[in-house]
């Protein structure tokens, strides 16, 4: 289950890096309630995970997630450019996270 909440935690900090450019610098009143909400969720899950995976661990895939989930949401939705060394960059941290994943012992 902790790698459960870690996905969550990694997907709502997506959400709250997405909430702060759309508070303009906190000046928005809605978006800015919007991520702090996200944000405390999104800590709470990532203090669930923690319990029983290793820290290290679960800051590299929960900040990874967020990088990546980021990074292609801006891709798409701002418009943001592409080009083969971010791509390059993207897939080694997914492998990284892939990785973590995959090799972690219990």
């Amino acid at each position: 289950m902790a790698w459960v909440y870690l996905l969550i935690a990694g997907i709502l900090e997506v959400v709250w890096a997405i909430g702060m450019k759309y508070s303009e610098g906190w000046t928005k009143l809605y978006p800015s309630i919007f991520t702090i909400v996200s944000m405390a969720i999104g800590f709470y899950f990532l203090s669930l995970a923690v319990k029983s995976l290793p820290l290290g661990t679960s800051y590299a895939v929960w900040t990874g997630i967020g990088t990546v989930g980021t990074v292609i949401f801006s891709l798409i939705f701002f418009k943001e450019p592409m080009d083969w060394v971010k791509l390059v960059c993207i897939l080694l941290i997914v492998t990284g996270i892939v990785g973590l994943r995959l090799f972690h012992k219990q």
